[in-house]
């Protein structure tokens, strides 16, 4: 677990460092962001989500939908109604304190805490098959995108990620494997997807006004507080109540203790806006949420 913080952690620094040096400039941190969404990620999804299991995974998609429900809810409440903000930076701020890293650091936790890569894969698909096409058609329609059910269906079938992780689940339940001269080439291209990633978020931090002087310290700390201590809280309550237990209730709430996802600030940076919530809420949890998850691992393990 420690390892796959440290490694984060590290890449961040290094695109930090890049940015601090003049490599890497603000019209480049676009450019890295939009290589990943529409190239790198893509790739990543693909033979990712065609390698999960999708069988007998229900308490888990209950627990994990929940838990991010509440999340969404609760910020977009509060940032709406309390302080009036505008609903692009209302949708950003949800997503950051709810959709949470499963697909890079989600996996390796997974993997070498609770040693059941499955446990992360109803999170992972929640989020690529219903949270992301929603938020990403409602961003689409706010910057000016056309109305109606018909494009709003047409942005969703032409957004790369969207389309990615669909291919992979229709693969995944269909259990076809991945031919190699398929495989090979979209795992060569998609390893670069957390790479550019947190390249880009490295910079943009190293760019950017350092946390709590962008004048978005309340978004900020209310995002970090569903992410680290409700989600978590609520998904631990409703797996309880639906009988889960030992590995995979574990599983269930370090998924849900997991810190905010790099791509959400690759979504700020595309659609600009929500920039600096995201990039601060995802260093804030990122470096928070190792001793979350220590804690939970300690109770539950």
């Amino acid at each position: 677990m420690i390892v796959g913080f440290a490694t984060i952690l590290f890449v961040i620094a290094v695109g930090a460092g890049l940015a601090h040096v003049g490599v890497v400039d603000d019209e480049m941190i676009v450019t890295l962001g939009e290589v990943a969404f529409f190239a790198a990620m893509p790739a990543l999804l693909v033979v990712t989500v065609s390698r999960i299991d999708l069988v007998g995974a229900g308490v888990n998609v209950v627990a994990s939908a929940s838990a991010l429900a509440v999340n969404l809810v609760l910020y977009a409440l509060v940032a709406r109604l309390v302080w009036r903000r505008p609903a692009g930076e209302v949708v950003i701020g949800s997503l950051v304190s709810g959709y949470v890293n499963a697909g890079n650091l989600g996996i390796a936790i997974a993997a070498f805490v609770v040693g059941d890569v499955g446990v992360v894969v109803p999170t992972l698909l929640l989020q690529l098959l219903v949270v992301q096409p929603i938020a990403l058609v409602v961003l689409d329609r706010l910057r000016g995108g056309a109305a109606g059910a018909a494009a709003a269906l047409r942005r969703v079938a032409t957004n790369p990620l969207t389309v990615a992780a669909v291919i992979g689940s229709v693969i995944a339940i269909a259990g076809w494997p991945l031919p190699e001269v398929v495989e090979a080439p979209l795992s060569l291209l998609g390893g670069a997807a957390i790479p550019l990633m947190l390249l880009s978020y490295g910079a943009a931090l190293r760019l950017s006004p350092p946390v709590g002087r962008s004048g978005h310290t309340a978004e900020v700390a209310l995002a970090s507080g569903l992410k680290l201590a409700v989600m978590p809280v609520v998904a631990w309550a409703v797996a309880s109540a639906l009988g889960l237990e030992g590995p995979a209730l574990l599983g269930v709430v370090l998924t849900a203790a997991l810190p905010s996802a790099q791509n959400i600030f690759l979504h700020a940076t595309r659609y600009r806006v929500g920039q600096d919530v995201a990039r601060e809420t995802i260093l804030v949890t990122t470096v928070a949420a190792l001793p979350v998850a220590l804690v939970v691992a300690a109770v539950l393990g």
